[in-house]
C-alpha cells in the first residue's frame, strides 16, 4: 500500500502515470493554496484538511473535506471532481465545456472516466478547479448537505458553545431578554 505521491506514482503502470502525472499537475497548478494533496483511497486526494474547514466530510467527519481525487481503476484512471458535483449545474456545465473542447466524456454520477491521455481536455479541468475556491467550495458544500446533516452539525456547534467559537451570551444580554419575556407575559395576561 502506498502512502506517499512519489510512491503511488512509481506504482502506476507507464500509460497510467502519464495520465495521472498531467491531471495532477493541473489540479496543483489551479487548486486554491487551502486545499492540500494526500494519499486516500488507494489514491490522489485534494481535501480541505481540518484546520480549514475543522468539521470535515459529514460521511465521516474525521475525513477532511474532498475536493477532487485521481485514481487508477481497473479499466480506467477516474477523475473524482467533488467539488464540480456541488455546484447547482456544476456537472452539466463541466460537461458541455468537455464536449466543447471536441473531446469524448465518459462521465458517470461520481466519476469521469479517462482511457488515454489525449482524451482530456486539461484546459477545461484547470478551469473547473480554479473556478472554485475553499471559500466557495465551503459554501456550496455546506448548502448542499441534507437538513439532518444540517441539524445535527447545528446542534453539535450549540453544545460546543464558545469552543466552537460562539460568543457565550453576557449578563447584559441574558438580562435584556429575561425582561423582554416577562413584559411579553404580562402584557398576555
Amino acid at each position: 500500500m502506498t502512502t506517499t505521491v512519489t510512491q503511488y506514482l512509481a506504482s502506476l503502470p507507464e500509460d497510467r502515470r502519464r495520465i495521472v502525472k498531467a491531471l495532477r499537475a493541473v489540479i496543483r497548478k489551479n487548486l486554491d493554496g487551502k486545499f492540500k494533496e494526500s494519499i486516500q483511497s488507494g489514491g490522489l486526494a485534494y481535501t480541505l484538511p481540518h484546520s480549514v474547514y475543522p468539521e470535515g466530510y459529514h460521511c465521516n467527519p474525521k475525513d477532511p473535506l474532498p475536493f477532487a481525487g485521481v485514481l487508477s481503476q481497473k479499466n480506467h484512471v477516474g477523475l473524482y471532481l467533488f467539488c464540480v458535483y456541488c455546484e447547482k449545474d456544476g456537472p452539466q456545465s463541466f460537461a458541455k465545456a468537455w464536449r466543447q473542447a471536441g473531446k469524448k466524456l465518459d462521465m458517470g454520477k461520481s466519476c469521469v472516466r479517462i482511457k488515454k491521455l489525449e482524451d482530456i481536455p486539461l484546459e477545461v479541468v484547470g478551469r473547473a478547479v480554479k473556478r472554485i475556491t475553499a471559500k466557495k467550495f465551503v459554501a456550496s458544500y455546506e448548502a448542499s448537505l441534507p437538513a439532518g446533516v444540517k441539524a445535527k452539525r447545528a446542534k453539535a456547534a450549540r453544545a460546543a458553545g464558545p469552543a466552537a467559537g460562539k460568543k457565550p451570551a453576557t449578563r447584559k444580554t441574558a438580562t435584556r431578554k429575561t425582561a423582554a419575556k416577562k413584559a411579553k407575559s404580562r402584557s398576555a395576561r
